[in-house]
Formats: C-alpha cells, structure tokens, sequence
C-alpha cells in the first residue's frame, strides 16, 4: 500500500496543482478573471489512521506484561501485552507426558502385530515341552483339525485383526492428545498480543497487574505514517468524487490547504442521514489523527459558477470590511469594497458583489497606497526632492 499510494498523490497532486496554478503578478495589475468549473462544497471530516486495530483478550487472566504507553512506536513482530501463562505451560508440560506414554503405546501395538505374524499365538502350545504338551501336539491337535472341530486359520485371522485394532486405537489416542497439544499452543499464543504491522500504541486500556477477561480491550494500536481523512458526504454530491480523483483539503491546523486523493468510496449510504461515507489519503506530515479537516467536494448539480476571481493577495482590510484596489482607465486606483466568496485552487478567491470580470485591480498593493494612487506614481523614480 505504502509506495502505490504515496506515488499516486504525489503524481495526481502535481497535475492538479499545475492546473490550478494562475501567474499573478507580484506588486503588478490583476484582470479580473471569472470562475470555471462546478461550485464546491466544504464538508468536515475528522483525520484517521490509514490502519487501526484493537487488541483485546483472548482468554482470561492477569497482565504480566505491557509494552509501552501512548506515542510509543513498534515493529512489526514486537511483544505488546503478555498474560500469566504458567497454569497454560504446566498443562502443556502434562500433555507432553501423556503423548509419549501413548506414542509408547503405538509402538508396543506395532510390535504385537509383527509378532502374530512370524509366532502366532495359535500356534504355541501352553505349557512348554512336558508329555501332555508333546502328546496333545501330536495327536489331540491334528485330530481336531480333521474332525473339523477347530480352525488354525480362523484363529490367526482374529488375532491378526485384535492386534491391528490395536495399533489403529493406540494411534487415534496419539492423534487426540496432539489435537489438545495444538489447541493449548493456541491458548498460550493468545496470551501474547503481538504487533500485526509498524506503528504506535494510540490508547492503552489495562496496566501490569490487571485481571482481564476475554473480549476485554487492551490496546489501540494504529499505523499513524499514514493518514487518511474520513468524511460523510451527502448523496446529491457523490457523482462529484471518485476513487483516484484529486480534490482539496483545508486542515484545521492554520487553515493550511493540501491535496488529497479519493482513496475508498463505500457502496452504501447511510439509510438514516442519506450520506455516502468516503475516505481521502493525506500527505505524509501534514497532520495527526483525530484533527479535524474539511473536504472541498465538487457540486455538479449546482449552476456553474460565474463569480469573478482574484488573488488572495488583492485584498485590503477597511475595519473588518474586504476591499480591493480599483484601476481605471487613466491607471488611478480606488479602493472598493467587496464580498468574498469561496477560495479557490492558487491563492485565489471568488468574488460575490463588488467586482466584474475584466475589470483591472491592483494584483499586491504596496505601501502606502490610497484612494487616488495611480500607477504612474510606482514607475516614476523617487528624487529625493
């Protein structure tokens, strides 16, 4: 995310100021220009971090361990909040013990088999080698087998098949006991609450030595290099963005103007407010998560804007009254007051009453400048006398 994003505002935002650059002359006359384009509209917004995540518990337990407060910056990978876990490792400890002793199991079953095999037991007399056992080899055996009375093979067969239930029982014991083995590992991972990206605790909620509960919060953690701004806009404005579009942010921090781009725009509106929630990407550096910021949007329902344009520069406080510096024909200023609209793109401003396109102003007045000035006044060179 971090370079396509960077690169891509970076790229749209200096097309977008090279558009909206306008030459104004510094301390020269300024033609009164009219505004183009779709009116906007400003809509506030609150600055966000481009990732958030909220760690909570896992499992119950008492807090062993916690990484650092608000403001404090971790890798990726970095140990946050530890839980006790020794009652979890004592179990585990037991487990172990319990998996050997069936492994021990399987491999005792495995045995068995092979003896039935090579050695059935159907086929070792009881009792040694004494006279009974010879005679009742020799002759009682054999005569069982031709009366039909007993099965030699049969009776290998289900010792056979006795000796493998075995080897497959012993083997699904194993297999239960390392189901829990991995079931506990996981336990004693959730206990550990690990940094799942590079970025900085925003909001603790615990201390060393609290008893949490599972669902219980621990910890904002949010990746702050980059920001974005998140904002509802209404629906009659939403044909006016779209994801990768160049729009202007006014930050509430010295009324400081940057470019953004339209980096998310939800599917849904908002049932209940009719707004469509959008978010922006900021400039890295430019602000801090939770200032507040308004985004310019583009209203192309509205009339297109016929207001004059100036630069911010021409304007000259009477009182708390806008003014500007008139020129006539004969170059003789005069000053006459105005209503300032919306600013736009370029340091300039649009013009509500006051003003008509064409007319020549004063772009920066200098000093000392009044009602009468005329321009030749700036270009005759001071004697002295």
């Amino acid at each position: 995310m971090e370079l396509p994003i960077v690169r891509g505002w970076l790229v749209a935002g200096l097309m977008l100021a090279a558009q909206a650059v306008v030459a104004v002359p510094p301390g020269g006359e300024f033609v009164v220009k009219q505004a183009e384009g779709a009116p906007t509209v400003s809509v506030g917004g609150t600055v966000i971090p481009y990732k958030e995540v909220t760690l909570a518990a896992q499992l119950p337990g008492r807090v062993k361990y916690l990484a650092g407060i608000e403001g404090d910056a971790f890798k990726k990978g970095d140990l946050l909040v530890s839980l006790d876990d020794r009652e979890l490792l004592a179990n585990r400890q037991a487990l172990l013990a319990q998996l050997q002793s069936a492994d021990a199991a399987l491999r005792n079953a495995g045995m068995q088999y092979n003896r039935e095999i090579f050695a059935p037991r159907s086929r070792t007399p009881p009792g040694g080698m004494g006279m009974p056992n010879l005679f009742d080899q020799m002759f009682t055996r054999p005569m069982e087998d031709f009366m039909g009375e007993r099965s030699r093979g049969a009776e290998l067969s289900a010792d056979l098949y006795s000796s493998g239930t075995q080897i497959e029982q012993a083997r699904s014991a194993l297999m239960r006991l390392q189901a829990e083995l991995q079931a506990l590992d996981s336990k004693l991972r959730d206990a550990r609450s690990i940094a799942p990206f590079d970025g900085v605790i925003v909001k603790k909620f615990i201390e060393v030595g609290d008893t949490v509960q599972p669902g219980q919060p621990l910890l904002n953690y949010a990746d702050v290099e980059f920001l974005q701004v998140e904002v509802d806009v209404p629906a009659r404005l939403r044909p006016g963005l779209r994801e990768g579009v160049m729009v202007h942010a006014e930050l509430d921090v010295n009324h400081r103007r940057v470019p953004v781009r339209v980096a998310q725009i939800f599917p849904m509106a908002d049932p209940q407010r009719h707004t469509v929630k959008i978010k922006l990407d900021l400039p890295q550096g430019v602000s801090e998560p939770g200032m507040y910021a308004k985004i310019l949007v583009p209203d192309f329902n509205a009339p297109a804007r016929t207001n004059p344009v100036i630069p911010e520069s021409a304007i000259r406080y009477n009182g708390s009254l806008p003014g500007v510096y008139v020129l006539d024909e004969q170059g003789k200023a005069e000053l006459r007051l105005i209503r300032v609209g919306e600013p736009l793109p370029g340091d300039l401003l649009t013009v509500l009453s006051g003003l008509r396109p064409g007319e020549r102003i004063l772009a920066d007045p200098p000093p000392g400048v009044a009602a009468g000035w005329s321009t030749r006044q700036r270009q005759q060179p001071d004697t002295g006398r």
